[in-house]
Protein backbone atom coordinates (compact mmCIF):
# COMPACT_ATOMS: atom_id res chain seq x y z
CA UNK A 1 0.00 0.00 0.00
CA UNK A 2 1.04 3.92 -0.73
CA UNK A 3 1.39 5.64 2.15
CA UNK A 4 1.39 8.89 0.38
CA UNK A 5 -0.50 9.98 -2.82
CA UNK A 6 2.04 12.94 -3.29
CA UNK A 7 4.87 13.75 -3.17
CA UNK A 8 6.11 17.47 -3.69
CA UNK A 9 10.22 17.86 -3.30
CA UNK A 10 11.47 21.35 -3.16
CA UNK A 11 15.01 21.97 -4.37
CA UNK A 12 16.39 25.29 -2.34
CA UNK A 13 19.36 25.49 -5.00
CA UNK A 14 22.38 25.49 -3.85
CA UNK A 15 21.43 25.42 0.01
CA UNK A 16 24.21 23.62 1.28
CA UNK A 17 24.62 22.70 4.57
CA UNK A 18 28.25 22.23 5.49
CA UNK A 19 31.47 20.61 3.53
CA UNK A 20 31.76 16.96 2.31
CA UNK A 21 34.76 14.93 3.86
CA UNK A 22 36.09 15.06 0.52
CA UNK A 23 35.56 19.27 0.37
CA UNK A 24 39.38 19.82 0.42
CA UNK A 25 39.82 17.74 -3.02
CA UNK A 26 37.81 20.59 -4.76
CA UNK A 27 39.56 23.63 -2.90
CA UNK A 28 36.28 23.73 -0.83
CA UNK A 29 37.61 23.55 2.78
CA UNK A 30 35.55 25.34 5.35
CA UNK A 31 32.57 26.34 3.19
CA UNK A 32 28.83 26.14 5.16
CA UNK A 33 26.17 27.90 2.67
CA UNK A 34 23.78 27.83 5.85
CA UNK A 35 25.65 28.39 8.34
CA UNK A 36 27.50 31.52 6.71
CA UNK A 37 24.34 33.22 5.49
CA UNK A 38 23.15 33.08 9.08
CA UNK A 39 25.79 34.50 10.27
CA UNK A 40 26.19 37.29 8.00
CA UNK A 41 22.89 38.66 8.54
CA UNK A 42 21.41 40.76 11.43
CA UNK A 43 18.53 38.16 12.52
CA UNK A 44 17.27 35.16 9.89
CA UNK A 45 13.47 34.76 10.45
CA UNK A 46 12.41 31.11 9.19
CA UNK A 47 10.05 29.98 11.45
CA UNK A 48 8.33 27.11 9.53
CA UNK A 49 11.82 26.24 8.24
CA UNK A 50 12.56 25.95 12.11
CA UNK A 51 9.49 24.12 12.87
CA UNK A 52 10.91 21.61 9.95
CA UNK A 53 13.65 21.40 12.38
CA UNK A 54 15.82 22.99 10.11
CA UNK A 55 18.18 24.46 13.19
CA UNK A 56 18.13 21.42 15.05
CA UNK A 57 19.97 19.77 12.00
CA UNK A 58 22.55 22.83 11.81
CA UNK A 59 23.06 24.99 14.62
CA UNK A 60 22.33 28.43 13.81
CA UNK A 61 23.23 31.78 15.69
CA UNK A 62 19.94 33.34 14.79
CA UNK A 63 17.11 31.04 14.52
CA UNK A 64 16.27 28.34 17.73
CA UNK A 65 16.07 24.56 17.25
CA UNK A 66 12.81 23.50 18.74
CA UNK A 67 12.17 20.76 21.06
CA UNK A 68 9.82 18.67 18.68
CA UNK A 69 9.84 19.52 14.97
CA UNK A 70 7.20 18.80 12.95
CA UNK A 71 9.18 15.97 11.11
CA UNK A 72 12.35 14.28 10.26
CA UNK A 73 15.73 16.14 9.15
CA UNK A 74 18.96 14.59 8.20
CA UNK A 75 22.17 15.68 5.62
CA UNK A 76 22.96 13.75 2.54
CA UNK A 77 26.24 13.46 0.98
CA UNK A 78 27.16 13.56 -2.89
CA UNK A 79 28.48 10.26 -4.33
CA UNK A 80 29.04 12.05 -7.60
CA UNK A 81 32.00 13.28 -8.73
CA UNK A 82 31.60 16.95 -9.26
CA UNK A 83 29.02 19.87 -7.67
CA UNK A 84 26.99 21.44 -10.23
CA UNK A 85 22.98 21.30 -10.92
CA UNK A 86 23.01 18.52 -13.17
CA UNK A 87 25.03 15.70 -11.19
CA UNK A 88 23.40 17.13 -8.31
CA UNK A 89 19.92 16.71 -9.72
CA UNK A 90 20.45 13.66 -11.47
CA UNK A 91 21.57 12.07 -8.07
CA UNK A 92 18.81 13.03 -6.16
CA UNK A 93 17.03 10.71 -8.46
CA UNK A 94 19.04 7.48 -8.51
CA UNK A 95 21.98 8.27 -11.31
CA UNK A 96 25.44 8.70 -9.66
CA UNK A 97 27.85 10.61 -12.24
CA UNK A 98 31.82 8.90 -12.10
CA UNK A 99 33.08 11.65 -14.94
CA UNK A 100 32.95 15.04 -14.41
CA UNK A 101 31.31 17.39 -17.30
CA UNK A 102 33.94 19.38 -19.21
CA UNK A 103 34.59 22.68 -17.81
CA UNK A 104 36.31 25.46 -19.35
CA UNK A 105 36.40 28.01 -16.84
CA UNK A 106 40.36 29.01 -17.32
CA UNK A 107 40.71 28.99 -20.34
CA UNK A 108 37.76 29.78 -22.32
CA UNK A 109 36.45 27.47 -25.19
CA UNK A 110 38.76 26.42 -27.84
CA UNK A 111 39.50 28.02 -31.01
CA UNK A 112 38.30 25.05 -33.32
CA UNK A 113 34.44 24.60 -31.29
CA UNK A 114 34.29 28.64 -31.27
CA UNK A 115 35.26 28.45 -35.33
CA UNK A 116 32.63 25.79 -36.12
CA UNK A 117 30.08 27.85 -34.10
CA UNK A 118 30.55 30.83 -35.57
CA UNK A 119 30.31 29.34 -39.15
CA UNK A 120 27.15 27.55 -37.95
CA UNK A 121 25.26 30.40 -36.97
CA UNK A 122 26.46 33.17 -39.03
CA UNK A 123 27.76 35.29 -35.70
CA UNK A 124 31.56 36.56 -34.86
CA UNK A 125 31.81 35.65 -31.26
CA UNK A 126 32.65 37.62 -28.48
CA UNK A 127 33.54 37.00 -24.76
CA UNK A 128 34.68 33.59 -24.47
CA UNK A 129 35.49 33.70 -21.22
CA UNK A 130 34.67 33.15 -17.56
CA UNK A 131 31.81 35.72 -16.32
CA UNK A 132 29.44 37.05 -14.75
CA UNK A 133 25.76 36.88 -16.73
CA UNK A 134 25.17 40.50 -15.64
CA UNK A 135 28.37 41.64 -15.92
CA UNK A 136 29.32 40.44 -19.19
CA UNK A 137 26.13 41.70 -20.91
CA UNK A 138 26.90 45.26 -19.75
CA UNK A 139 30.51 44.74 -21.02
CA UNK A 140 29.54 43.43 -24.50
CA UNK A 141 25.52 44.50 -24.81
CA UNK A 142 25.81 47.57 -26.83
CA UNK A 143 28.32 45.69 -29.00
CA UNK A 144 26.20 42.49 -29.82
CA UNK A 145 23.34 45.34 -30.51
CA UNK A 146 25.65 47.57 -32.91
CA UNK A 147 27.04 44.65 -34.55
CA UNK A 148 24.82 41.39 -34.09
CA UNK A 149 27.96 39.62 -32.94
CA UNK A 150 27.02 36.63 -30.52
CA UNK A 151 27.87 36.79 -26.92
CA UNK A 152 29.59 33.47 -25.58
CA UNK A 153 30.54 32.91 -21.97
CA UNK A 154 30.87 30.10 -19.46
CA UNK A 155 31.19 29.92 -15.74
CA UNK A 156 32.93 27.90 -12.79
CA UNK A 157 30.09 25.20 -13.61
CA UNK A 158 30.51 22.84 -17.07
CA UNK A 159 27.90 25.14 -19.43
CA UNK A 160 28.47 27.49 -22.46
CA UNK A 161 25.97 30.48 -22.18
CA UNK A 162 25.03 32.51 -25.47
CA UNK A 163 23.21 35.83 -24.76
CA UNK A 164 21.04 37.44 -27.45
CA UNK A 165 19.18 40.95 -26.97
CA UNK A 166 15.29 40.10 -27.38
CA UNK A 167 14.88 43.21 -29.29
CA UNK A 168 17.43 43.38 -31.82
CA UNK A 169 19.13 39.61 -31.62
CA UNK A 170 16.14 38.12 -31.46
CA UNK A 171 14.49 35.20 -29.09
CA UNK A 172 13.95 32.60 -31.90
CA UNK A 173 17.71 33.30 -32.99
CA UNK A 174 18.97 33.08 -29.81
CA UNK A 175 17.20 29.20 -29.32
CA UNK A 176 18.44 28.68 -33.04
CA UNK A 177 22.46 29.31 -31.75
CA UNK A 178 22.42 27.43 -28.68
CA UNK A 179 20.49 24.25 -30.58
CA UNK A 180 23.45 24.64 -32.85
CA UNK A 181 25.52 25.11 -29.52
CA UNK A 182 24.34 22.02 -27.91
CA UNK A 183 24.70 19.76 -31.36
CA UNK A 184 28.51 20.66 -31.11
CA UNK A 185 29.43 19.84 -27.25
CA UNK A 186 27.95 16.72 -27.62
CA UNK A 187 31.82 15.88 -28.51
CA UNK A 188 33.46 13.83 -25.90
CA UNK A 189 36.42 17.07 -26.10
CA UNK A 190 33.24 20.12 -25.45
CA UNK A 191 31.11 17.88 -23.96
CA UNK A 192 29.38 20.09 -21.30
CA UNK A 193 26.45 19.69 -19.49
CA UNK A 194 24.42 22.48 -20.16
CA UNK A 195 24.07 25.25 -22.92
CA UNK A 196 22.20 27.88 -22.20
CA UNK A 197 20.25 30.86 -23.80
CA UNK A 198 20.53 34.22 -21.56
CA UNK A 199 18.06 36.98 -23.07
CA UNK A 200 18.28 40.30 -21.86
CA UNK A 201 16.35 43.47 -22.93
CA UNK A 202 17.82 47.17 -22.93
CA UNK A 203 19.52 49.37 -25.46
CA UNK A 204 22.36 50.78 -23.27
CA UNK A 205 24.83 49.71 -20.25
CA UNK A 206 22.90 50.37 -17.01
CA UNK A 207 19.79 49.57 -18.85
CA UNK A 208 20.40 45.71 -19.44
CA UNK A 209 17.68 43.37 -17.67
CA UNK A 210 18.06 39.53 -17.72
CA UNK A 211 14.79 38.09 -19.09
CA UNK A 212 12.66 34.71 -17.50
CA UNK A 213 12.80 33.44 -21.14
CA UNK A 214 15.74 31.37 -20.36
CA UNK A 215 16.36 28.16 -21.61
CA UNK A 216 18.76 25.09 -20.86
CA UNK A 217 19.62 22.41 -23.20
CA UNK A 218 21.02 19.82 -20.95
CA UNK A 219 22.31 16.39 -22.07
CA UNK A 220 20.07 13.53 -21.63
CA UNK A 221 20.49 11.45 -18.31
CA UNK A 222 23.21 8.66 -19.49
CA UNK A 223 20.57 6.38 -17.17
CA UNK A 224 16.86 5.79 -16.74
CA UNK A 225 16.02 7.94 -13.49
CA UNK A 226 12.94 7.30 -10.54
CA UNK A 227 11.41 10.26 -12.88
CA UNK A 228 11.07 7.68 -16.31
CA UNK A 229 10.16 5.06 -13.47
CA UNK A 230 7.59 6.87 -12.47
CA UNK A 231 6.09 7.99 -15.78
CA UNK A 232 6.52 4.30 -16.79
CA UNK A 233 4.20 2.94 -14.28
CA UNK A 234 1.60 5.53 -14.66
CA UNK A 235 2.14 8.11 -12.19
CA UNK A 236 2.40 11.56 -12.62
CA UNK A 237 5.60 13.52 -12.46
CA UNK A 238 5.10 17.72 -12.46
CA UNK A 239 8.31 19.48 -12.96
CA UNK A 240 8.21 23.25 -11.62
CA UNK A 241 11.06 25.52 -12.27
CA UNK A 242 14.04 23.90 -14.63
CA UNK A 243 13.87 20.45 -13.62
CA UNK A 244 12.43 19.50 -17.01
CA UNK A 245 15.50 21.21 -18.48
CA UNK A 246 17.92 19.65 -16.51
CA UNK A 247 16.75 15.73 -17.14
CA UNK A 248 15.76 16.76 -20.76
CA UNK A 249 11.71 16.42 -20.26
CA UNK A 250 12.87 12.61 -19.27
CA UNK A 251 10.13 11.29 -16.74
CA UNK A 252 8.12 14.61 -16.94
CA UNK A 253 4.62 14.42 -17.63
CA UNK A 254 3.23 18.16 -17.00
CA UNK A 255 6.04 21.24 -16.27
CA UNK A 256 5.97 24.57 -15.16
CA UNK A 257 8.87 27.35 -15.94
CA UNK A 258 9.10 29.79 -13.66
CA UNK A 259 9.90 33.54 -13.36
CA UNK A 260 11.67 33.53 -9.76
CA UNK A 261 11.96 31.49 -7.01
CA UNK A 262 8.76 32.56 -5.66
CA UNK A 263 6.96 32.08 -8.64
CA UNK A 264 7.79 28.60 -8.62
CA UNK A 265 6.28 28.67 -5.04
CA UNK A 266 3.22 30.23 -5.74
CA UNK A 267 2.95 27.49 -8.95
CA UNK A 268 3.28 24.82 -6.13
CA UNK A 269 0.79 25.79 -4.25
CA UNK A 270 -1.47 25.84 -7.26
CA UNK A 271 -0.43 22.55 -7.66
CA UNK A 272 -1.88 21.10 -4.72
CA UNK A 273 -5.30 21.92 -5.76
CA UNK A 274 -4.78 19.39 -8.77
CA UNK A 275 -5.76 16.13 -7.95
CA UNK A 276 -2.52 14.54 -9.46
CA UNK A 277 -1.18 10.73 -8.01
CA UNK A 278 2.42 11.04 -8.26
CA UNK A 279 5.69 13.90 -7.67
CA UNK A 280 5.65 17.12 -7.59
CA UNK A 281 9.20 18.08 -8.88
CA UNK A 282 10.18 22.09 -7.77
CA UNK A 283 13.66 23.65 -8.51
CA UNK A 284 14.12 27.02 -7.08
CA UNK A 285 17.09 28.07 -9.11
CA UNK A 286 17.48 31.84 -7.50
CA UNK A 287 19.64 30.97 -4.33
CA UNK A 288 22.14 29.93 -6.87
CA UNK A 289 21.64 32.08 -9.28
CA UNK A 290 21.07 35.86 -7.52
CA UNK A 291 22.53 35.08 -4.40
CA UNK A 292 25.39 32.23 -4.26
CA UNK A 293 27.27 32.93 -7.82
CA UNK A 294 27.03 36.70 -6.69
CA UNK A 295 28.53 36.54 -3.06
CA UNK A 296 25.86 38.16 -1.51
CA UNK A 297 25.16 36.07 1.70
CA UNK A 298 22.52 39.19 2.80
CA UNK A 299 20.03 38.65 -0.29
CA UNK A 300 20.64 35.05 0.02
CA UNK A 301 19.12 35.36 3.25
CA UNK A 302 16.14 37.70 1.99
CA UNK A 303 15.33 34.88 -0.56
CA UNK A 304 15.66 32.05 2.64
CA UNK A 305 12.83 34.70 4.23
CA UNK A 306 10.39 34.79 0.95
CA UNK A 307 10.27 31.16 0.81
CA UNK A 308 9.49 30.33 4.00
CA UNK A 309 6.85 33.09 3.96
CA UNK A 310 5.41 30.68 0.91
CA UNK A 311 6.14 27.70 2.97
CA UNK A 312 4.05 29.02 5.24
CA UNK A 313 1.08 28.79 2.95
CA UNK A 314 1.82 25.56 1.96
CA UNK A 315 2.44 23.69 5.15
CA UNK A 316 -1.80 24.26 5.86
CA UNK A 317 -2.77 23.33 2.57
CA UNK A 318 -0.93 19.40 2.81
CA UNK A 319 -3.00 16.90 3.24
CA UNK A 320 -2.60 13.67 5.45
CA UNK A 321 -1.58 11.68 2.06
CA UNK A 322 1.21 14.26 0.95
CA UNK A 323 4.72 14.24 1.51
CA UNK A 324 6.87 17.48 1.50
CA UNK A 325 10.61 16.59 1.12
CA UNK A 326 13.05 20.10 1.22
CA UNK A 327 16.67 19.53 0.03
CA UNK A 328 19.23 21.27 -2.12
CA UNK A 329 21.58 20.00 -4.96
CA UNK A 330 24.59 21.56 -4.37
CA UNK A 331 26.52 24.34 -2.11
CA UNK A 332 27.64 27.99 -3.28
CA UNK A 333 28.61 29.38 -0.32
CA UNK A 334 28.14 33.17 -0.68
CA UNK A 335 31.04 34.31 1.82
CA UNK A 336 32.98 32.22 -0.35
CA UNK A 337 36.13 32.82 -2.56
CA UNK A 338 35.65 32.77 -6.34
CA UNK A 339 32.16 32.92 -7.72
CA UNK A 340 31.87 28.60 -7.96
CA UNK A 341 29.46 26.23 -6.33
CA UNK A 342 30.92 24.41 -3.06
CA UNK A 343 31.05 21.09 -2.72
CA UNK A 344 28.82 20.57 0.58
CA UNK A 345 26.59 18.62 1.82
CA UNK A 346 22.96 18.96 1.43
CA UNK A 347 19.77 18.99 4.29
CA UNK A 348 16.83 16.73 4.04
CA UNK A 349 13.84 18.01 5.73
CA UNK A 350 10.75 15.68 5.26
CA UNK A 351 7.10 16.48 6.78
CA UNK A 352 3.56 15.38 6.33
CA UNK A 353 0.21 16.25 8.15
CA UNK A 354 -0.03 12.29 9.15
CA UNK A 355 2.97 11.87 10.89
CA UNK A 356 3.35 11.37 14.25
CA UNK A 357 7.28 11.27 15.36
CA UNK A 358 9.65 13.04 14.19
CA UNK A 359 14.37 13.19 14.61
CA UNK A 360 17.51 13.32 13.17
CA UNK A 361 18.04 10.82 9.95
CA UNK A 362 20.92 8.70 9.51
CA UNK A 363 23.34 11.07 7.25
CA UNK A 364 23.02 9.12 3.88
CA UNK A 365 26.13 8.22 1.51
CA UNK A 366 24.03 9.45 -1.55
CA UNK A 367 21.32 12.16 -2.60
CA UNK A 368 19.48 8.92 -4.00
CA UNK A 369 18.12 8.36 -0.51
CA UNK A 370 15.59 10.83 -1.91
CA UNK A 371 14.65 9.48 -5.01
CA UNK A 372 15.15 5.95 -3.40
CA UNK A 373 12.25 7.01 -0.68
CA UNK A 374 9.86 8.42 -3.88
CA UNK A 375 10.48 4.96 -5.68
CA UNK A 376 9.44 2.87 -2.37
CA UNK A 377 6.73 5.18 -1.60
CA UNK A 378 5.11 4.25 -4.63
CA UNK A 379 6.12 0.70 -4.94
CA UNK A 380 7.77 1.41 -8.00
CA UNK A 381 11.78 -0.62 -9.06
CA UNK A 382 14.39 1.68 -9.19
CA UNK A 383 15.95 1.49 -12.89
CA UNK A 384 19.17 -0.81 -12.74
CA UNK A 385 21.95 1.07 -12.00
CA UNK A 386 20.38 3.94 -9.30
CA UNK A 387 21.89 4.57 -5.95
CA UNK A 388 20.44 5.22 -2.70
CA UNK A 389 18.28 3.44 0.18
CA UNK A 390 14.97 4.34 0.97
CA UNK A 391 13.92 6.85 4.45
CA UNK A 392 10.65 6.02 4.35
CA UNK A 393 10.67 3.01 7.00
CA UNK A 394 12.29 6.01 9.00
CA UNK A 395 9.27 8.08 8.80
CA UNK A 396 6.65 6.92 11.59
Amino acid sequence: MQRYQRIFTIVLDSLGAGEMPDAGKYGDEGSDTLGHIDSSVEHLNIPNLARLGLANLHPLSHVEAVERPWGYYGKLMEASVGKDTMTGHWELMGLRTTKPFKTFTDTGFPKELLDELSRRTGHKIVGNKAASGTEIIEEYGEHEIATGDMIVYTSADSVLQICGNEETFGLEELYRCCEIARELTLKDEWRVGRVIARPYVGKRKGEFKRTSNRHDYALKPYGKTVLNALQENGLDVISIGKIKDIFDGEGITESYKSKSSVHGMEQTIEVMDEKFHGLCFVNLVDFDALWGHRRNPVGYGEELERFDEKLGLMLPRMKDSDLLLITADHGNDPTFRGTDHTREMVPLLAYSPSMIGCGLLPTQDTFGAVGATVADNFKVKMPEGTVGESLLPEFQ
